[in-house]
């Protein structure tokens, strides 16, 4: 039992800056996508609902901006619209 309590300690340890890079990632993409779409008509916490879908969809390695991804994942961008609520889009 003092081995799994000792090995989920440790692996704790190492997952857990793991994931906050990946929440701390996600968060500078959300609040870049936000910018981008800030002046779109859409009240901030549809763009924030939208942004945040369209984040979760992409891989953790992607590279271009959530913009330029959905100009190249349009069923995404539909998708991720029509969760948020965004009229018009």
């Amino acid at each position: 039992m003092k081995r799994h309590v000792a090995l989920i300690a440790m692996l704790a340890c190492f997952a857990t800056p793991a994931l906050a890079d990946k929440k701390s990632d996600d968060s500078k993409w959300i609040g870049d996508c936000v910018i981008e779409n800030k002046d779109e008509g859409q009240p901030a916490d549809v763009v924030t609902k939208y942004c945040t879908c369209m984040n979760n969809e992409m891989s953790d390695d992607e590279s271009r901006s959530v913009t330029e991804w959905e100009k190249a994942n349009p069923k995404v961008m539909e998708k991720c619209s029509k969760d948020a609520g965004w009229t018009g889009k």
